[in-house]
């Protein structure tokens, strides 16, 4: 089964630096094939991460209460949630190259039907139809780098995620300084469709290496681990720090433009944190890989997000501490809440199928955070009450992580 890599730090940088060390002898062909994917992560994030550096803009013109703006984050993460259930079946009927031609296609269609936007329903269906292109690029691609590159998968998956990280830090740093250039907020927000132009036509270059790779089918499904408690444990987790983040690329510059922050400095804050969370993402996982129990690395991770969030309502002039610490608390623990996932089964096929439920139910729980912090907002005036739930909903996961003891996973599912 193949795991949906959005917005996670795989399970791959766990391993990275033991695969730095081996001799990596790649073909040109083969260069090629990793800048394609490295340009189709890269155009991954820029629908969902430019949104909030411009949203101050947007809102006059399109008229959008925050309630309606946040569902230009939800829909996508929500298609992410319910695409990873379906998107690899697609790929069996169409293959590899096919659904991501067209789920590029799809994205780069979104991206540029913005410029023309003129309410918030056209915004809308463009969150939607991106969305979706994402969830099959995410859903597809982790096979084609398993297939093509063998031993030095984890390596190139590492520069994918790194590259999809990358695309969402260079948006929300941008943006809102190419509205300023072009005095226009629809060119900041419908141009980075030149990133997926050129993404595409490389693509095209691989047809042949990609259209007949095999795609088998996986005998475990996902959904068959509904019946467990400890697998909704874990998708309960990992979505509530996916709901974290979510928040934070929806919400954050907002809240620091109402703070009086410039939206090109809002936007440098948000590029600060994706930034912190690249680095926890390579960090956190070595360190948590030095013993088998993972729960002193993830309670100092938590500790971190929960201060992050309680820093942003009581001295929101530290913008700068307080961004710092949430991206290095959040960017740790995706990868470690799916190292743990994977931890409580040996079977890599089998465990692989429970690391695709978590992320199917936890982004599809994820994905309601933005709407409810974006109707908080314009029922209480203010972004504080959501971020002062968000520390608690770190407290509330340190209790569960206590819960993950490797002595017992074996007994969790049987």
């Amino acid at each position: 089964m193949l795991i949906c890599a959005a917005f996670q730090r795989p399970l791959a940088l766990h391993h990275l630096g033991t695969y730095m060390t081996e001799t990596t002898t790649f073909t040109a062909k083969t260069w090629i094939l990793i800048l394609s994917l490295v340009l189709i992560a890269l155009t991954l994030r820029p629908s969902m991460a430019s949104i909030g550096p411009l949203l101050p803009l947007m809102q006059p013109e399109l008229h959008l209460s925050f309630t309606q703006a946040s569902l230009l984050t939800m829909l996508p993460v929500l298609a992410m949630g319910l695409g990873i259930f379906f998107a690899h079946q697609l790929a069996v009927w169409f293959g590899s190259y096919q659904v991501i031609f067209w789920a590029s296609i799809a994205i780069a269609a979104a991206t540029a039907q913005r410029y023309w936007a003129t309410g918030a329903l056209d915004l809308t269906l463009s969150a939607i139809v991106a969305g979706l292109g994402i969830a099959m690029v995410q859903a597809v691609v982790p096979g084609v780098i398993k297939q093509k590159f063998s031993s030095k998968a984890p390596l190139v998956m590492g520069w994918y995620i790194s590259a999809i990280i990358a695309g969402a830090a260079l948006t929300a740093s941008l943006a809102a300084f190419w509205a300023n250039w072009a005095q226009s907020w629809r060119v900041a927000l419908s141009g980075w469709v030149l990133l997926s132009v050129v993404a595409l036509l490389l693509w095209c270059s691989q047809k042949k290496a990609i259209e007949n790779l095999p795609v088998a089918q996986s005998p475990q499904q996902p959904l068959s681990f509904r019946k467990y408690g400890r697998a909704w444990t874990l998708a309960m987790f990992f979505g509530l720090v996916t709901c974290a983040f979510t928040c934070v690329l929806a919400w954050l510059p907002a809240y620091y433009v109402e703070q009086g922050w410039s939206e090109q400095k809002s936007g440098l804050l948000l590029g600060l944190l994706l930034c912190m969370e690249v680095v926890s993402g390579f960090v956190s996982p070595w360190l948590a890989s030095r013993k088998a129990d993972r729960r002193l690395v993830i309670q100092l991770l938590l500790v971190l997000m929960a201060t992050g969030f309680a820093g942003l309502v009581i001295a929101p002039q530290l913008g700068l501490v307080w961004a710092s610490l949430l991206g290095l608390g959040i960017g740790g623990l995706f990868p470690l809440s799916l190292i743990v996932s994977m931890d409580h089964l040996h079977q890599p096929s089998a465990a692989a199928s429970l690391t695709a439920f978590v992320q199917g139910i936890g982004y599809t729980l994820a994905a309601f955070s933005p709407l409810i912090a974006g109707f908080i907002r314009d029922f209480s005036q203010s972004f504080s009450i959501s971020w002062l739930v968000l520390a608690a909903i770190a407290v509330l996961l340190m209790a569960m992580a206590t819960r993950f003891n490797p002595a017992l996973y074996s007994s969790k599912f049987h």
